[in-house]
């Protein structure tokens, strides 16, 4: 009996400081998290970032997600929070041909017309163009800024007609949303289901992605989808998405949750949480490796260079109000998410922040950078002020300075407008020339948008240049009279 009594009297003494105090491996696990709950909070800070939604995986599991920050409704953000992911979209699209192909119903080398009889264009090389070149971004067809409107594929496909390749297929890389557009298309002619339904049903539902769906146009109502930001002088404050049809190329809205079990199927050998695989490994392993004409993009992913370290296999993401990134690490096991509710035109701030944590997971420290974007916008200011004061002088004098030239000959008084006239033109053709072209459904509104803080300096240049032109015109005038 005693014997007993002194065995649990032990047992008690040894579990005490284990109740107490959490073994080492947890302790170990909560600093690793508020390394990066610092890190992030820190960057958001430092750049005024209102959002950001993280996720980290690693070989199939999931490590950490949490969201920072709020939503343009003054809503906290979570892991749970939809937020656009823009071009990392892509990466689901390559992933839906690639089943297609392991499904034998398209072959990755076949010409992409000998599927899609409906895509037709001005130029004979288009024969030539396969699957394997939209995938990897080298079949010569041109990414334009400027392309009319269209709220479906089969629209945006059909417009395409009068369009010339860049240069032979296969020959080099060169990004362009329009292969995605194409290879969406394709899936739904294959499939024979719409391209969001098909995502649904063969990759977001099988992986319980339950709250990512894909939009075809930025202006289809989302519910619980909350506007984006973007960001000016180290502020950022609430914008309208660009309106555009990006099915296929950058239509995916998601969650860090609902990313972390994409990346866990990616850090799995292609098999889903219930073991079942998705894409076979050789298809999977040939959608990381580098195509014949683009040594740094496979088939939806780009691979890092050789000066990255360590190397990982990735895709970023921007619209105009949200930016995303995607990072896998082969030799760590790790993967990364990041998805931010704003955008900024000067810096992937995404990038920088999966960056951070990557190094985190490395066990090293990310590197504390100056916030350039708002160091830019701010200098943009200070020139905007400075122009302004300029500008507003040159109004007041604009009177002596017509008296002073009026001398001159009519053409060679109206020669010395040009130095405010040309802005004037060229700052207009950007607002309001640029955006109607083609029929597409840019406005102003936009084109503010990309870039406040310049845009900002181009307003204030163009309204002084149009003043002043005007003034000096009105004195000219009234000289000739007197």
């Amino acid at each position: 009996m005693r014997k007993r009594l002194c065995i649990i009297f032990m047992l008690i003494i040894f579990l005490i400081p284990l109740v107490f105090y959490p073994l080492p491996v947890n302790a170990d696990t909560i600093i690793e998290r508020e390394a990066i709950d610092e890190f992030v909070t820190n960057y958001m800070e430092r750049n005024g970032l209102p959002g950001a939604s993280i996720v980290i995986v690693k070989d199939g599991k999931l490590v950490y997600e949490k969201g920072y920050g709020h939503d343009s409704e003054g809503k906290p953000l979570t892991e749970k929070s939809l937020m656009r992911i823009a071009s990392v979209s892509k990466s689901f699209t390559a992933f839906s041909v690639l089943q297609l192909v392991d499904e034998g119903k398209i072959n990755l080398d076949d010409p992409v017309v000998k599927y899609l009889p409906e895509l037709t264009m001005d130029d004979a090389r288009l024969q030539k163009v396969t699957i394997r070149h939209l995938l990897s971004h080298t079949s010569g067809i041109p990414n334009p800024i400027i392309v009319p409107e269209a709220d479906t594929l089969k629209k945006r496909v059909n417009s395409l007609y009068d369009w010339k390749l860049q240069w032979n297929p296969g020959e080099k890389y060169s990004y362009s949303n329009v292969n995605y557009w194409i290879l969406a298309r394709l899936v739904e002619v294959i499939s024979s289901m719409e391209f969001p339904k098909y995502l649904d049903e063969k990759i977001f539902s099988p992986l319980g992605m339950n709250d990512t769906l894909s939009a075809i146009n930025s202006g289809d109502p989302v519910q619980g989808l909350s506007r984006g930001y973007i960001t000016a002088y180290g502020t950022a404050f609430p914008w309208w998405e660009l309106e555009q049809m990006f099915a296929g190329s950058g239509g995916v809205i998601s969650t860090a949750a609902d990313m972390g079990k994409w990346l866990s199927m990616h850090t799995n050998e292609g098999k889903n949480m219930n073991g079942e695989r998705l894409l076979s490994k050789s298809l999977l392993e040939e959608s990381y490796s580098p195509q014949p004409g683009s040594p740094k993009y496979g088939l939806g992913w780009y691979l890092s260079s050789p000066n990255i370290k360590p190397a990982r296999i990735s895709h970023s993401g921007a619209l105009s109000t949200f930016q995303a990134q995607q990072d896998i690490v082969p030799s760590s096991g790790y993967a990364v998410a990041v998805m931010l509710n704003s955008f900024t035109t000067t810096l992937e701030h995404s990038y920088e922040i999966s960056s951070g944590i990557i190094k985190l997971t490395e066990g090293q420290k990310p590197d504390i950078k100056a916030p350039m974007p708002k160091i830019i916008d701010l200098s943009f200011g200070f020139i905007t002020l400075i122009y302004l004061f300029l500008g507003i002088k040159g109004i007041i004098r604009s009177k002596e300075w017509s008296n002073r030239r009026k001398q001159y000959p009519a053409w060679r008084y109206y020669l010395r407008l040009m130095p405010q006239v040309t802005p004037v033109l060229l700052i207009g053709w950007i607002f309001f020339i640029v955006p109607n072209l083609q029929n597409n459904s840019a406005t102003i509104k936009d084109a503010f948008g990309l870039w406040p803080a310049a845009m900002l300096f181009l307003i204030v240049v163009f309204l002084i240049g149009v003043i002043v032109t005007v003034r000096r015109v009105y004195y000219r005038g009234i000289l000739n009279r007197n």
